[in-house]
Order: C-alpha cells, then structure tokens, then sequence
C-alpha cells in the first residue's frame, strides 16, 4: 500500500496536538477532533466516552511533564492507527513511560479520533521482555 505523506502528516501533526491539548485541559480542542462515539480505555482500565473524557480533560493533567519518545503511524485507507511512546512526571515526581494507541477515522471534516487505549507504567529500569524482577 502506498503511504499517503500528506495524511502521515496531518496524523504526525494531530497526534502532537492530541498531546499538547492534554497537558493543557483543552477541552475545546478535543471536543473538535474527536467523535462523537469516542472511547477511550484509560491506563486504569477505566472505559469513558467523550463526554466524560472532556469532564476528565477539565480537571487538567495528573502529570507536570510529558515527551513524546516515539511515535509510528500506520493508514489503512480511512483508518489509521497511531501509536506512541511517551515519558511523564507526575505531580508527586514520580517519573514513568505510557504506551498509546489512537485510532483515527477519515471524514469529510478531518482525520478524528474514535477510540484510544493508554498504558502507563512508572520508570524503573529497562527489562527485558522475560527477565524476573530483581530481589
């Protein structure tokens, strides 16, 4: 399948803004990119639907700090899946690393998001996929 450059742009570019509307409570801008089935599974295992991720989105981030590390796109015609990796500060200073998946739909408007899945894990030390945990 031939990679369309300009929606891995507009995807590269929606997914930072997706980050930055986190960090600072935009409720607005989620309210404009999201559909409006959006869910969204949280890294508690909590499944909200828009209206209550914007009221979630209201209160403002739990974190001080949050860097995208790494971010892969992928366009399956009107769908595209992005996922990324980020590093965060919480508010207590504890640091750790979350893992995403967006899901985002091609409509006459835009790409929109319909459905996200967080991972949050706290930083400790890198392990391997089966290493035991230190004693």
């Amino acid at each position: 399948m031939k990679l369309d450059e300009s929606d891995q742009a507009i995807l590269t570019q929606l997914n930072q803004e997706y980050v930055d509307a986190f960090m600072n409570a935009d409720v607005e801008w989620y309210r404009e990119h999201l559909t409006e089935d959006f869910e969204v599974i949280e890294s508690d295992g909590s499944v909200l639907n828009k209206a209550q991720f914007l009221r979630n989105t209201a209160n403002g981030p739990d974190v001080i700090d949050y860097k995208l590390e790494d971010v892969g796109i992928r366009i399956y015609g009107e769908v595209a899946l992005v996922r990324a990796t980020g590093l965060w500060t919480g508010r207590n200073g504890l640091q750790g690393l979350s893992r995403y998946t967006d899901v985002y739909v091609k409509t006459d408007t835009g790409w929109k998001t319909v459905s996200a899945q967080i991972t949050r894990a706290l930083r400790t030390e890198p392990r391997g996929r089966y290493k035991r945990p230190r004693r």
